[in-house]
């Protein structure tokens, strides 16, 4: 079975955006070492999942670093827009992005069946509202939390629909010169 893993940027006080979507708080002064990290987490990836609404800002974004041969982050865009997509959406009809295709069924049938096909490892991008459905329902393997120099004190949370606890194991935890602290987590399953 495939490994489902969420690469996410967060406040020390545990939200992803502000109340209207603001990141301002994410540090931008990424050092080699924090790149490096984030290629160890995205090489063994063949399969990007997002939600529609990541999924508009994302995926052009990522295609044009990829078409600038001058941008330091080029290879990150290669990579991310060479790699299959998965975007869940209950209003697109069709998806005008390469490699990419749409899933509109049920959340859980749909990931279930990801995570059972032949690959590699699976990683999520998305919203407060997709990333909180895919944690209630216990489909993250693995938490990759980047947690960044700040407190915003309202804002959009991921861990906020849970209905039961979800025991986590710490499998890592390292800081950056920029100020950001990673903490890895598997989710334990029973």
């Amino acid at each position: 079975m495939r490994k489902l893993k969420l690469q996410v940027q967060m406040t020390v006080d545990g939200y992803i955006a502000g109340p209207n979507g603001e990141m301002d708080f994410t540090a931008l002064d990424w050092d080699d070492e924090l790149n490096q990290y984030v290629k160890e987490i995205t090489d063994p990836v063949d399969c990007i999942v997002l939600g529609r609404k990541l999924a508009q800002g994302f995926i052009p974004y990522w295609a044009a670093v990829a078409a600038d041969p001058d941008n330091p982050e080029a290879a990150a865009g290669r990579k991310f827009t060479d790699t299959h997509k998965v975007v869940f959406t209950k209003t697109l009809g069709q998806s005008d992005w390469a490699n990419t295709v749409l899933a509109k069924g049920d959340l859980v049938d749909e990931i279930t069946q990801l995570k059972a096909q032949a690959g590699r490892e699976i990683i999520v991008y998305g919203g407060a509202s997709f990333v909180s459905a895919l944690i209630k329902q216990g489909l993250i393997d693995e938490f990759h939390l980047f947690i960044n120099p700040a407190a915003i004190g309202t804002g959009m949370a991921i861990f906020n629909q849970l209905d039961r606890k979800q025991d986590l194991t710490l499998l890592a935890s390292k800081s950056f010169q920029c100020g950001i602290v990673v903490l890895n987590y598997g989710l334990k399953h029973d």
